[in-house]
């Protein structure tokens, strides 16, 4: 479990192509500060188990399945990756519950400066937008942002200009693919509500659901 609140940008040091999967070494410095192996790590979003710690940097595998289902196909050598450790119960939750499994790719449609920040008009799948509301969270790449607004199958995201420079949102362009995983809360409220023989939803279930 992670909080969406990017922790470090690390850089796609080497792949190995191994069968259908890949093998990443991702070169950081804070995000090897308490990791070892075994341990799980967020990123650009998906969840991946630390194989080696070594020096100044780190590896993990990722299964043909992760590949199909996220952007981790696409990313070279040299790449900018958002890293984030597991969520620590001691922790403080900053951002929301993200799980680090991806629901679907959205892409890029526009990108505009707001000053302060950047607006950012993303189209996501038709699956996965029946699960967002605006103002409600979101991850992109793994980043914890909040959906300024909505319109059928796009939605658009405020950033402020430190997210954007402390995250690799800084080097997106139009037509760029991201990792999105919609809020795990609507997706429980939209699973019951989906079952019509059931009984209706109150704030008791959610509280015995741990919301």
């Amino acid at each position: 479990m992670f909080t969406g609140i990017v922790e470090e940008l690390g850089a796609v040091k080497n792949i190995v192509n191994i069968g259908r999967g890949r093998k990443l070494e991702i070169a950081a410095a804070k995000m090897l500060d308490g990791v070892s192996s075994g341990d799980s790590t967020c990123i650009n979003g998906v969840c991946l188990t630390v194989v080696r710690v070594s020096g100044n940097s780190f590896e993990v595998e990722v299964v043909a399945e992760t590949l199909s289902r996220s952007t981790l196909m696409e990313i070279q050598v040299g790449d900018c990756v958002n890293l984030e450790r597991a969520l620590r119960l001691d922790g403080r939750l900053g951002g929301h519950f993200v799980q680090g499994h991806v629901d679907g790719i959205g892409v890029i449609q526009d990108i505009q400066k707001r000053d302060p920040g950047s607006w950012f008009t993303i189209k996501i799948g038709a699956d996965i937008s029946k699960f967002v509301v605006e103002k409600g969270s979101i991850a992109i790449d793994g980043i914890s942002l909040t959906v300024a607004e909505k319109k059928a199958d796009l939605i658009s995201i405020a950033v402020i200009p430190f997210t954007l420079s402390s995250t690799n949102l800084s080097e997106k362009k139009i037509g760029d693919r991201v990792n999105i995983e919609v809020d795990i809360i609507g997706k429980y409220v939209r699973n019951f509500l989906d079952k019509p023989d059931e009984k209706e939803l109150t704030l008791n279930d959610l509280e015995k659901w741990g919301f």
